[in-house]
């Protein structure tokens, strides 16, 4: 079995999968008793991020695995294959799992605390339900209030390998206004819309989290940040 035919079937099985793949799965790939070793699926995925130097697409390794992307400077170009109404992600919904990011293990009172607005049920439940956020425990006071952690698909989902990879406070809120990725698998784009402070600590004034509670178009929770460039599926 030669190097060639083993990043070939390495690149389609991430070109394929629309989600990451760790290496025992890309191994998988192969008859059992010709499966490449680790250190040569690893040659593989390096030789195919060096083939992805200046090129439209990159081989980013996530929490998950490996996955194939496409880069997050072609955003603004490559929304123009979406053209219709665009998921919109709140600002209290960007800044709650910000702290959550930020600041955990957490319980939604001192991330009320942090915001100074009162957290709206459907926010914590809509992060939940995307898999991008779990009870982790409770604390250890009166009441016992859940403590909330991000969950693997969290770092799956916005490209990151752990969380030490979470741009530094100063520089996410620097960034203002953020941009959303654009999906690349026949679903409606997302445009993120959110004020200055996607980060912990965020003015919050005026602000009340009822009417700005999570999502204001449906969506399957399948959209990501520009940090974290979308699958190219097939």
């Amino acid at each position: 079995m030669n190097d060639a035919y083993i990043r070939n079937v390495v690149e389609a099985a991430l070109l394929a999968a629309g989600q990451p793949l760790p290496l025992a799965e890309l191994a998988r790939l192969f008859e059992e008793g010709a499966r490449p070793g680790t250190q040569q699926l690893q040659a593989a995925l390096e030789a195919l991020a060096t083939e992805y130097q200046g090129r439209g697409i990159e081989l980013k390794h996530t929490a998950g695995g490996y996955r194939i992307l496409v880069r997050h400077e072609l955003a603004a170009e490559i929304s123009r294959l979406w053209p219709e109404r665009a998921v919109r992600y709140s600002r209290a919904l960007l800044e709650t799992l910000a702290l959550i990011a930020y600041r955990q293990p957490i319980t939604r009172a001192e991330i009320e605390a942090v915001r100074g607005v009162a957290v709206n049920p459907n926010i914590i439940r809509t992060m939940i339900e995307r898999n991008w956020v779990r009870v982790v425990g409770h604390r250890d006071v009166p009441g016992h209030p859940e403590l909330l952690g991000t969950t693997r698909e969290f770092l799956d989902y916005f490209g990151l390998k752990s969380l030490d990879e979470l741009p530094p406070l100063a520089e996410l809120k620097a960034l203002g206004d953020l941009n959303l990725q654009l999906a690349l698998a026949g679903e409606e784009p997302p445009a993120l819309e959110a004020g200055s402070g996607a980060a912990a600590g965020a003015d919050a004034d005026s602000e009340t989290d009822a009417e700005d509670d999570e999502l204001s178009a449906g969506g399957d929770g399948s959209h990501e940040l520009v940090a974290a460039p979308r699958d190219l599926d097939g």
